[in-house]
């Protein structure tokens, strides 16, 4: 069997010496090498990537939420000078953690372990989120919010409002984004540190900005990666 993989780095040498590596290890094969996180997703759309070496700490984007972003899509092996990430990458299921330098026998033992991971068996896909509601406390009641009437969620200091399309008054709760954005499904995306919208609620996208009818919310930079991966997906070409 033979993997296709990116290597993922900012630092020019660190990158060469993966690519190195790579090159050295019979069954894997380069695909390309990304300085950063819009290259990495500009190459999944284009090619069939099976995992990513990718480092961790990167501008804007970092490899930990990069893997986040990209969910199933390819197998990730990280790489950091940082000892202390381990545990993080672990949490995002990661194939391995190699700590930098990394040694060619280290990196060969990290690919031979993702090797052993796609020759399994595959199991079952989880079953799909399918919820049509969810409930969230506000004040001292619980008050059941059916997902397709909810706009967008804003996040405040203290609270978070939950704007619906059946009501003028938001819904207002204690909880934080975080809570939304680890609990709802697609549709739901957040593309703001104080924003999760609803993509099909989503009637028109100019520039760094979207629209909700009237309503106009920013895309922040950091988001706008996945937000866009997400647009291309609904979008005909």
């Amino acid at each position: 069997m033979n993997l296709n993989c990116l290597v993922v780095d900012d630092e020019p040498l660190a990158l060469e010496l993966m690519k190195s590596y790579v090159g050295r290890t019979p069954f894997l094969t380069l695909q390309g090498a990304c300085a950063n996180a819009v290259e990495v997703l500009e190459r999944l759309e284009k090619n069939d990537i099976d995992l990513l070496f990718l480092d961790i700490q990167m501008p804007e984007i970092n490899g930990l939420e990069l893997s986040r972003l990209i969910g199933g899509q390819a197998k990730v092996i990280f790489t950091t000078a940082f000892e202390q990430y381990a545990v993080e990458g672990f949490k995002v299921d990661a194939v391995d953690y190699l700590l930098k330098p990394v040694s060619y026998p280290e990196f060969l033992r990290a690919a031979q372990k993702a090797l052993h991971r796609f020759e399994q068996p595959s199991t079952p896909p989880a079953p799909s989120d399918n919820r049509t509601h969810t409930f969230v406390r506000s004040g001292n009641k619980l008050v059941r919010l059916t997902l397709d009437d909810i706009l967008y969620i804003e996040g405040m200091q203290d609270y978070v409002k939950i704007h619906l399309s059946s009501q003028s008054v938001p819904v207002v709760t204690p909880l934080n984004m975080k809570n939304f954005e680890e609990t709802l499904p697609l549709p739901f995306l957040r593309i703001h540190r104080s924003y999760i919208v609803n993509l099909d609620k989503i009637t028109m996208i100019e520039r760094n900005r979207i629209y909700i009818g009237s309503i106009a919310l920013s895309v922040s930079d950091s988001y706008r990666p996945a937000f866009l991966q997400q647009i291309n997906r609904r979008t005909l070409n």
